[in-house]
C-alpha cells in the first residue's frame, strides 16, 4: 500500500487534558485526548505513518491539530449527550475528501465502528475495524501488538 492510501481513525476519549489539567486552555484534539485506547490508536498510525483522523462525538471527523477549547462530555454511546448527527458526519467525509482513501482503519468501540461504516456507506472503501467487539483490555493488548508488528 501506498502511505497516503490508508486512513487511520482513532476515537476520540472520555478522558481529556482537562480532567488532569483544569487551567489549560484551547488544546490540539492530539494532545487534548488523554485515555488508553486514544493513546495507543495515535500511536499507531504515527509509528505506521498513515493518515489519521479523530472521530469525536461533538465535533465529528477531526484532525489531529484541530483546536478543542475545553472540556465536553458527549459519546455516541448516550443520545441525551446530543452527539454530532450522521448527516453532519457524511458531509464531513464528503468535505474532507475523506472518501479518497481505498482502506480505513477504525480504531474503536463497536458503537463508534457502527458509526464510521454509516458516514462511508456509499463510497467503495474497504473499512477495517480490527478492535471492533473487544473488551477495552483485549483492546489495548491488541493495539500493542498491531504497533510492534
Amino acid at each position: 500500500m501506498i502511505i497516503g492510501d490508508i486512513l487511520v481513525v482513532v476515537s476520540c476519549s472520555a478522558k481529556k487534558i482537562w480532567d488532569k489539567e483544569p487551567w489549560r486552555g484551547p488544546t490540539a484534539a492530539k494532545e487534548a485526548y488523554i485515555g488508553p485506547l486514544f493513546k495507543l490508536a495515535r500511536k499507531y498510525a504515527e509509528r505506521k505513518g498513515y493518515d489519521w483522523i479523530i472521530l469525536s462525538a461533538k465535533y465529528g471527523f477531526i484532525e489531529p491539530d484541530y483546536t478543542i477549547s475545553g472540556n465536553y462530555n458527549v459519546t455516541f454511546n448516550n443520545p441525551k449527550t446530543k452527539p454530532i448527527s450522521l448527516e453532519i458526519l457524511r458531509k464531513q467525509v464528503k468535505e474532507k475528501k475523506l472518501y479518497r482513501y481505498s482502506r480505513v482503519i477504525v480504531l474503536a468501540s463497536k458503537r463508534y465502528v457502527e458509526i464510521v461504516r454509516k458516514a462511508f456507506q456509499g463510497y467503495n472503501i474497504r473499512i477495517e475495524a480490527p478492535l471492533e467487539g473487544l473488551p477495552i483490555g483485549k483492546m489495548l493488548a491488541k493495539l500493542k501488538s498491531m504497533i510492534e508488528e
